[in-house]
């Protein structure tokens, strides 16, 4: 009767332990953890590239520079087509920059201190052109960049530019900002004191007090040449 129990509880284990219904769960739980596995490592790989904020570190590098402007024509966010080197040589101080309506780090960021630029600016705004274009162009109808601008306040002096992606492209590379696919995207702003005068490039977070120091150190620069 020993035995028998013996080879009745062996046979009892192999009953227990029958591999088609464990085995299952054992695969549907192997197919749970690599599939949570794999979507992690995908929201992080995305994270990387949609929030670059982790890696943004204060400051700013400045250069001189002269940029062969492409004869492009461009759209402002009121539809109306203009032409690009005619729309930055209209006798004003020009201040711009690169930016696109879905970002969601590097443009919110520039775009808030060109506008706390143009609050600082006070009343000499009128004097100076600010331009937003973007790089995202087919994305960026009128009416995006229409909401983009109201969201930011830009007053008359802010424009908001689209148009064809070839022809944002040619502008990129011509002020030598042009880094691929938008999301590789950096912050750098532009400024030129008057038609024919070099550019000057300050590549990285610049805050308001250094964009606006920066703006009046290139108009003295402008008055000495004048006087």
């Amino acid at each position: 009767m020993q035995n028998m129990t013996a080879a009745q509880s062996e046979k009892s284990l192999r009953v227990d332990l029958n591999p088609i219904v464990p085995r299952r769960m054992l695969l549907v739980a192997i197919a749970l953890i690599c599939t949570s596995s794999t979507a992690r490592a995908g929201a992080d790989h995305h994270e990387s590239h949609a929030h670059p904020q982790n890696m943004i570190t204060p400051g700013y590098k400045r250069s001189v520079a002269s940029y062969a402007i492409p004869d492009v024509s461009l759209l402002r966010a009121n539809r109306t087509r203009i032409n690009f080197p005619q729309e930055i040589d209209d006798g004003r101080p020009v201040v711009l920059n690169f930016i696109y309506t879905t970002c969601t780090a590097v443009c919110p960021m520039t775009s808030q201190t060109f506008a706390a630029f143009q609050e600082k600016l006070s009343t000499l705004r009128s004097g100076v052109h600010m331009l937003s274009i973007s790089i995202d162009p087919e994305q960026d109808t009128p009416e995006r960049l229409t909401e983009y601008q109201k969201r930011y306040g830009a007053e008359p002096q802010w424009n908001f530019y689209t148009g064809t992606l070839d022809d944002s492209i040619k502008i990129q590379k011509a002020f030598d900002s042009y880094f691929g696919d938008k999301m590789n995207h950096r912050p750098v702003f532009f400024m030129r004191e008057a038609p024919g005068q070099p550019w000057v490039r300050l590549e990285g977070f610049t805050s308001p007090d250094d964009l606006i120091s920066e703006y009046r150190a290139l108009s003295m620069e402008g008055h000495h040449r004048a006087n």
